[in-house]
């Protein structure tokens, strides 16, 4: 199971922190120098689909020498995301002519596949929302 929880603080700034002790702190309108929750989701897509695909990939004896993973997105509608875009910039090692071939094959499999984030994403992972009484 997975568990974070956000706080708004007495200083009106927004804290998440997961059960590991990392914390995150959110910009609860988009401004200033932290990330937006929008913007985490899509760090999510980013990320998820690259600390998968990555390690797969080197393990098959390819290890890109450079590897960039992006998402984006635009609004379609006040509070509704649109399709999410998710883009590579990956150089493959010199001299590697199978690389390129390996990645590209590692990559599509993890993002229909294997990155959670993605797949839960694609097929409309419900929310289910419960109020604890305030007493």
């Amino acid at each position: 199971m997975y568990e974070i929880k956000v706080e708004r603080t007495e200083d009106g700034r927004y804290i998440a922190t997961n059960e590991r002790g990392a914390v995150i702190e959110l910009s609860g309108d988009g401004t200033g120098p932290h990330f937006s929750p929008v913007e985490l989701l899509l760090v999510a897509v980013a990320g998820c689909n690259i600390v998968t695909t990555e390690p797969l990939t080197a393990q098959r004896g390819h290890r890109m020498t450079t590897l960039v993973a992006s998402a984006t997105s635009e609004k379609i509608e006040r509070n509704k995301l649109g399709p999410v875009t998710l883009r590579y910039s990956a150089e493959p090692p010199a001299g590697d002519a199978d690389a390129e071939k390996v990645f590209r094959d590692v990559a599509e499999r993890v993002e229909e596949r294997h990155c959670t984030v993605s797949r839960s994403l694609r097929e409309g992972t419900p929310v289910d929302l419960v109020l604890d009484d305030a007493s």
